[in-house]
């Protein structure tokens, strides 16, 4: 490896940064269902999740917890796994690509490859902060 690449990732910021945009997609999403809570509901609703409030409020609880966890570099392979095992749940409750008629099933079945890679990201997160 050149020095130069060398010196930026192993500096204090690069892996402070890599563990916000890795995590990006959770925080993020979990900020948005806290802001706007009634979508939140909607959204748990319309996938057939009940009680909504309860769905909406372990989301939140796991997306923003989870990506906590990863950034702060505190268990880090417990943020990373409820992220994993929850981008995991998400395929068959609201990615269903087999149940849909096309373009939306091709559309769906990159999404779903997408979510495979997400969780193969957070598996080598854990996997590299062993302790």
């Amino acid at each position: 490896m050149p020095a130069i690449i060398e010196t930026i990732v192993n500096a204090r910021w690069f892996g402070l940064l890599a563990r916000v945009v890795l995590t990006y997609m959770f925080w993020a999403s979990g900020l948005a269902k806290l802001i706007d809570f009634n979508g939140a509901l909607g959204e748990m609703a319309h996938f057939g999740l009940q009680p909504a409030a309860l769905f909406a409020i372990a989301t939140i609880v796991v997306q923003i917890g989870g990506s906590a966890l990863i950034i702060a570099d505190r268990h880090t392979w417990l943020g990373a796994g409820a992220l994993g095992v929850f981008t995991a749940l998400t395929i068959p409750i609201a990615h269903g690509f087999w149940a849909m008629e096309e373009p939306m099933r091709t559309l769906e079945f990159y999404v779903v490859m997408e979510h495979i890679t997400v969780i193969g990201a957070l598996m080598v997160v854990a996997w590299k902060t062993r302790r």
